[in-house]
């Protein structure tokens, strides 16, 4: 057995692994922070609807 080549094996498994939940980590508090931002994008449309019912239902076309 090369305990040497096993110690280094292991070492880059670790590595990586580490380096994989870093970045799922990393790309789901973006995803939250994305979702969060969309939702009070929502939230100002429903409120411009509340105080204006009427604004944006109707489009009048000339031809």
């Amino acid at each position: 057995m090369d305990i040497a080549g096993l110690s280094m094996a292991m070492s880059l498994t670790n590595t990586q692994s580490a380096y994989g939940v870093a970045m799922l980590s990393k790309s789901l508090d973006q995803a939250s922070s994305t979702g969060g931002q969309i939702v009070e994008m929502m939230d100002a449309a429903a409120m411009e609807l509340s105080v204006n019912p009427y604004v944006g239902a109707n489009i009048d076309i000339s031809i």
